[in-house]
């Protein structure tokens, strides 16, 4: 059997901390590691001792029919990578990598295209997170350059969303 290489590994983790999650949608999972230490892991979920949409039985944004990447402020719950950033210590998230798993709920198929929102996409830059690593399928990822968000600034283009 072949070793399975180190950013698969840590997606895989990312990917079994997203089963924590109590999102309808979509389950997220991140996980931020610095020199080959896991700082802290994040999934979606309603902020502490509120309750989840699985409790409820229904997400608001469904039942309004409203697309992926639009009205977050309507969503009860807290994002993967928001959640991830709230654990960690910012020296230890200083310089470190993220790495981001999503999958459909109904489904269980990975989420397509599957990008940080632009509040995560601000959080992790002031993180001081360098890289972010995503999963698109079990074998494959796009890295991202936390710089790159940075210098294109979507903010300025009007164009937001997952």
């Amino acid at each position: 059997m072949e070793r399975r290489d180190k950013v698969n590994y840590y997606l895989d983790l990312a990917e079994v901390v997203s089963q924590r999650g109590t999102c309808l949608r979509r389950r997220y999972g991140a996980v931020i590691v610095k020199n080959d230490e896991v700082i802290s892991t994040g999934y979606v979920g309603a902020p502490r001792g509120r309750k989840n949409c699985t409790d409820l039985g229904e997400c608001i944004r469904s039942k309004l029919n409203i697309p992926r990447g639009e009205r977050y402020e309507l969503c009860r719950s807290v994002h993967a990578e928001a959640n991830a950033i709230i654990s960690a210590p910012r020296d230890k998230m200083l310089g470190s990598s993220m790495y981001l798993a999503g999958v459909e709920t109904q489904s269980g198929d990975y989420v397509k295209n599957s990008n940080s929102c632009s509040m995560c996409k601000k959080m992790i830059i002031n993180a001081g997170i360098e890289t972010v690593y995503v999963r698109d399928d079990k074998d494959h990822y796009r890295t991202v350059r936390v710089m790159d968000w940075v210098e294109n600034d979507e903010s300025l283009d009007g164009v937001f969303g997952y």
